[in-house]
């Protein structure tokens, strides 16, 4: 409002309407966007659809809160020429990228459109990937990818396989620093299969989604071996058998619905702490249970996830790797609604032992949860590793080695528990305190020794057992003995390497007021390039 006399006030004049040429370029714009939306063939959406596959955006749609996904590089197209590629040239050049939100947070996002060159990476599709991990990187948040792509696009020849070469050092460089998730939705060959590999975290969709470095048809022409893309690199495949994939899903929402709860554990960075939630379950609750759940008989089995249910918040926990090496448990879950990572032997499962496949699982659990800053909790009930030929041959030792690096290597809060037995190097590797543990605690049905009774009584006393007029009596007396002096609950306490034995009943209570205590800990490593961790 303008005023040309006291008290008059006059309206300033209405601005300028748009002009032709404005309104035109605007249409433009808008039909240019909802062409790089829709894809320059309708009918490949219904192809895509009639597989039992989304689109690109309807996965982004499911992966993020409603209406937060912003895309970058809607435009962008590929220079390349030849093969006829010059006359096909369509927007986003078969890739979606962005960010958005998850739970209010930030996450950014790739997606292959299988609808584009069958989601096959070119030049310009690599550097559109490029930029929003250097852009993860910058803002210190998440990355996400939605892989459905048929590997390096040919036409491009070497350009591709470049591209693939950023993508593997922008995986490797952002690696501890945010959390990388692959979700595979569709076959993922060669290159495609070894960016998820070097991702935190793998998810895969059942009948739909493939890994393998060379496929069935290679396979038979070198081999003579005939076998289906998803018995060569199924979702089950990879979460049972090779380890490739932590998670597998009947479909893709409930898959989508985990890696949005998965987030939810996550510190966005690892300049960050794990975000904390209220929670409802008290922090001085009793756990009664564990007195039912767990037997005292060493020898009986028992499920090591009833006693974390029984544990930890709500009985809620969010289980890594399920499938694969199941003799040992990994999960995220909370204590006092702070996030913490648990490692666990698992006696229902090979009694618990550790093997190659265990200790591998469980080092890099724990290297992931050093690198995000979540506390570590150990829960020991191991009677030894998997003794063989074939673990022998096939390098426990140097494999083993791992999970015991992972654990000397980590900086974050840890505490150990012994349920019931620990023996030999596997108690050592389970976070010991000689190896360093913050807090190292145990109830009083614990049986910590070099080995169990009967094993250390026929080796320490096998020539008075040999020699006795009868030697099952003299060895029942001798593993009594054994079991009297060395393997009471109270012989590592009284030696320092147990810090307390404490009350079943009061385990959720114990480890919650110790996590608390050791939040503002500090620890330093020696200054180093970085470590050589046994391989």
């Amino acid at each position: 409002m303008t005023v040309t006399d006291p008290g008059t006030p006059v309206l300033e004049t209405a601005p300028d309407a748009p002009d032709a040429c404005e309104v035109d370029r605007l249409t433009e714009l808008q039909t240019i966007k909802d062409l790089a939306r829709t894809g320059h063939d309708p009918k490949a959406t219904e192809r895509q659809h009639a597989k039992g596959k989304l689109t690109a955006h309807e996965r982004i749609e499911l992966l993020l809160d409603p209406g937060s996904f912003t895309e970058v590089e809607q435009l962008r197209r590929h220079r390349a020429t030849g093969f006829g590629l010059e006359k096909k040239r369509p927007y986003t050049d078969g890739v979606i990228t962005g960010w958005g939100t998850v739970h209010g947070r930030t996450v950014f996002v790739y997606a292959h459109d299988f609808r584009i060159f069958g989601g096959a990476l070119g030049e310009a599709h690599a550097q559109k990937i490029h930029k929003i991990m250097d852009m993860a990187v910058a803002a210190g948040a998440p990355l996400v990818s939605l892989n459905d792509g048929a590997g390096a696009r040919i036409q491009e020849g070497v350009s591709a396989l470049a591209g693939y070469g950023g993508i593997f050092q922008r995986n490797t460089r952002a690696s501890g620093v945010i959390p990388q998730i692959s979700v595979m939705l569709g076959p993922c060959a060669g290159g495609a299969a070894y960016s998820p590999a070097l991702t935190d975290f793998v998810f895969m969709v059942r009948d739909i989604a493939q890994m393998f470095i060379t496929g069935p048809d290679v396979v038979k022409a070198v081999t003579g071996e005939e076998i289906t893309q998803n018995d060569l690199g199924g979702a089950d495949v990879h979460a049972s058998a090779s380890g490739v994939a932590h998670f597998a899903y009947d479909d893709v929402r409930s898959c989508m619905e985990d890696v949005r709860h998965l987030l939810s554990l996550l510190p966005s960075n690892n300049r960050e702490l794990p975000p904390r939630t209220p929670s409802s379950d008290p922090a001085d609750r009793r756990t009664d249970r564990v007195l039912e759940l767990v037997p005292g008989d060493p020898g009986r089995v028992y499920d090591i996830r009833t006693v974390i249910e029984e544990i930890v918040d709500d009985g809620d926990y969010f289980e890594i790797h399920a499938d694969w090496a199941t003799n040992v448990v990994c999960a995220l879950s909370r204590l006092d609604g702070e996030v913490v990572g648990i490692v666990a032997s698992q006696p229902a499962s090979f009694a618990g032992v550790l093997d190659i496949d265990a200790s591998e699982k469980a080092a890099r659990f724990v290297q992931f949860c050093d690198a995000f800053n979540i506390p570590l909790v150990t829960l020991i009930d191991v009677p030894g590793f998997l003794p063989g030929v074939a673990q022998e041959h096939n390098g426990i030792i140097r494999r083993g080695a791992k999970l015991l690096y992972a654990y000397c290597n980590a900086t974050v809060p840890r505490i150990s528990l012994v349920l019931r037995k620990a023996y030999g190097g596997a108690y050592i590797v389970m976070d010991s305190r000689s190896i360093g543990t913050d807090l190292a605690l145990a109830w009083p049905t614990n049986e910590i020794a070099v080995m169990g009774a009967e094993g250390a009584a026929n080796v320490i006393f096998r020539r008075e057992i040999a020699a006795a007029d009868d030697p099952e009596a003299t060895r029942a007396q001798k593993i009594k003995e054994y079991q009297s002096e060395l393997m009471h609950p109270y012989y590592a306490a009284e030696r320092g390497l147990i810090d307390d034995v404490i009350d079943p009943r009061a385990t959720r209570s114990t480890l919650i007021r110790a996590l608390a205590m050791l939040r503002s800990k500090q620890a330093d490593l020696p200054s180093r390039k970085h470590g050589n961790p046994p391989q």
